[in-house]
């Protein structure tokens, strides 16, 4: 199974491990990290590393959307 994250139609990143992008998409939604840790992990991971930007975010498995989160502006 290949798991993706996208945003904008542009994949962003992409596996087949089943465990890293779908924890990675919790991180970006807000479900593993609160606060200032949060505001960080957005700022210098999604921001600065990912190149993504504040807006929706999109789960795929095997090319079927499985979920959207939403990246917030900071």
């Amino acid at each position: 199974m290949v798991e993706e994250i996208r945003q904008d139609g542009k994949v962003i990143l992409s596996s087949e491990d089943v465990f890293s992008v779908p924890m990675i998409f919790n991180n970006l939604c807000g479900k593993n990290f609160i606060g200032k840790e949060y505001k960080d992990y957005i700022r210098h991971i999604a921001f600065e590393e990912m190149g993504l930007k504040p807006g929706i975010v999109s789960h795929y498995r095997d090319g079927v959307l499985y979920k959207n989160g939403t990246i917030p502006e900071l």
